[in-house]
């Protein structure tokens, strides 16, 4: 599985949840650099390229691996949590 943009591109990478009525969905918005523009791409935990994002995005250096704990709880709470940042240069 390969992402859409380039691991160096990755600016942050933010968790959180949408309240799906009776469940929660958890989701992940990855902002990239392209050019001069920010894009962000979004993903959540029911698509079928879920985990091969998660395998990659958890390589980026200093990836907070406990992010899924901070999300998932309280249930039906938004619980945006910031799992990577690129340091400034």
């Amino acid at each position: 599985m390969s992402l859409p943009f380039s691991l160096a591109e990755v600016r942050k990478v933010t968790f959180f949840k949408r309240d799906e009525l009776t469940t929660d969905l958890i989701c992940c918005d990855v902002e990239v650099a392209s050019g001069d523009n920010i894009e962000v791409w979004f993903n959540h935990e029911e698509e079928p390229t879920w985990q091969g994002w998660l395998d990659e995005l958890s390589t980026l250096q200093g990836f907070d691996s406990d992010w899924y704990s901070k999300v998932y709880l309280p249930p039906f709470a938004p619980s945006v949590t910031i799992a990577y940042e690129c340091p400034v240069a």
